[in-house]
């Protein structure tokens, strides 16, 4: 399942959600790649070039392979939690 994220302002916080997530979630490129956030190798590449500038993200495309973990994020995203 597809979601897009807004405003990321907590790159700590974002990534301990997506620990919590049940399934994988992958973080969808501009470029059409797909790079797997529970991958710590992937998390550390993608999130340092993404955050480098340690500023917010405006908006980023992911995929969870958990209906569940769309569910948690949205909730997240939507209350800050």
């Amino acid at each position: 399942m597809k979601m897009t994220m807004y405003k990321v302002d907590d790159p700590e916080k974002f990534l301990d959600m997506i620990k919590q997530c049940k399934g994988s979630v992958e973080l969808v490129s501009k470029q059409g790649d797909r790079l797997n956030l529970k991958s710590e190798l992937t998390k550390y590449i993608a999130i340092s070039k993404l955050f480098s500038d340690n500023t917010f993200i405006n908006d980023m495309e992911l995929v969870a392979s958990e209906p569940d973990d769309i569910t948690f994020l949205l909730q997240y995203m939507m209350e800050g939690r």
